[in-house]
């Protein structure tokens, strides 16, 4: 070594402490069973050594210094949890080389890799670590529901768990084999479509049942769901409806025309599908399901407000799947579409009214009945073609019937009536 240059134990003497943010970051992941040892020339040993207890336990560990431990004594030690100096008052001497530390009703990990547990000493450096886990043990997974897009895969999902949150990592593997015979199976495309959910992408057999469930198991247990038995061909589903189209219905002030197009998958496969409808006022969130469309691509929405924007979206499930009279599963709502009815021309309830004239039969009971007929019209048969044809001619004679009698009684635009003029002389 040159003269007169100070060799590493005096540059680390002179060296200030680091602060403890640098020494040992919250963020830092914690490593199993592996002392940290500091920059001095005297290293610890952390017991108990990477411990796993449940919420609401004590801890009690101890740094015991090895090695040589000239001038260095368990007097100068001090602990950090994920880099925070823990208070003096937790802490006592066991002798000149150990340091026990107690803690009482710990509370959930902050990370799920551990919390780091530090022996420091006096001048800062880290002597040895411990990985703390604190938490729960799994619960059993629940609310299991699959689904297939092509009946040669299968997507599912559930829920982990009442709480969910076990403060430790938790590790769900999806299982499935074959009802009555066969060996299990694991899933291994997991995070497809959420973060507790799984992809199986081929090999499944149909017209036979499977049995699926989910097992957790973290450091303090494990936990298994119960069995969900399916066959694939009964949770077929598809994308949802594309092209979805929304238009007026001429100059009809409470009606729209939806039209769509079938999913792409339906053309692959022999089954046909069934469509749901709904639609809600653009200031609204209550939403007004149509069931009755049968398998139709196309459905005329009667009974709206006049100058109205509504939102419209169309949903698809598949159903006859090789003979098959179950059901599919719904497909997710395709995106809202949005339309508006056409501005209503006739007089407002601040202008005139139409009255029936003197000595003329009353057409009240008349209009009750169409209406009547309307009502039951529109509720019987919301997409039927025949039934909007009568609807449509019905319209039409209204229309011509109210135009008629404007021009008969002088009632303007506006809602003015104006003077009536006789056949000229």
């Amino acid at each position: 070594m040159p003269a007169g240059r100070p060799g590493p134990a005096a540059q680390s003497a002179r060296r200030p402490p680091r602060p403890l943010s640098s020494l040992w970051s919250p963020l830092l992941l914690c490593v199993l069973g592996v002392p940290r040892g500091g920059s001095g020339a005297h290293t610890a040993v952390i017991s108990p050594q990477d411990p796993t207890l449940l919420i609401g336990s004590s801890l009690q560990a101890t740094c015991s210094i090895h090695g040589d431990t000239s001038g260095v004594t368990a007097e100068g030690l001090y602990w950090t949890l994920n880099g925070r100096r823990l208070p003096s008052e937790l802490s006592h001497l066991l002798n000149t080389s150990t340091l026990a530390l107690a803690l009482a009703n710990l509370n959930g990990s902050r990370q799920q890799s551990g919390d780091n547990l530090v022996c420091h000493a006096r001048d800062g450096s880290i002597l040895a670590g411990s990985c703390l886990y604190v938490g729960l043990p799994p619960e059993k997974p629940f609310n299991i529901s699959c689904w297939s897009r092509n009946m040669k895969d299968l997507t599912c999902r559930w829920t982990p768990g009442a709480h969910g949150e076990t403060f430790l990592h938790t590790n769900y593997s999806l299982k499935y084999k074959l009802r009555w015979y066969g060996q299990d199976n694991t899933c291994e495309e997991y995070h497809t479509v959420g973060p507790h959910s799984c992809h199986i992408p081929k090999d499944l057999a149909l017209f036979t049942p499977y049995e699926i469930w989910v097992e957790a198991t973290n450091r303090l247990g494990s936990a298994r769901s119960d069995v969900l038995t399916l066959d694939v061909l009964d949770v077929v589903t598809t994308d949802p409806p594309p092209d979805v189209h929304v238009s007026r219905v001429g100059g009809l002030e409470d009606q729209l025309s939806v039209r769509w197009v079938s999913p792409p998958a339906l053309k692959d496969f022999l089954f046909q599908a069934k469509y749901q409808i709904r639609y809600r006022v653009e200031d609204s969130v209550d939403w007004k399901v149509v069931d009755d469309v049968s398998n139709q691509t196309s459905c005329r929405l009667a009974g709206l407000k006049p100058g109205t924007v509504y939102f419209v979206q169309v949903r698809c499930n598949p159903f006859g799947i090789y003979g098959s009279k179950k059901a599919g599963i719904w497909s997710e709502w395709s995106h809202p579409t949005a339309a508006s009815t056409p501005r209503s021309e006739r007089p407002g309830p601040g202008g005139g009214v139409c009255e029936p004239r003197g000595g003329e039969p009353s057409s009240g009971p008349v209009r009750r009945e169409l209406k009547q007929f309307l009502g039951w019209l529109k509720k019987h048969a919301y997409c039927s073609n025949l039934s909007f044809r009568l609807y449509d001619q019905w319209r039409a004679w209204m229309q011509k019937s109210h135009k008629t009698r404007n021009q008969d009684e002088g009632i303007l635009p506006s809602g003015r009536r104006g003077t009536a003029r006789g056949p000229a002389g």
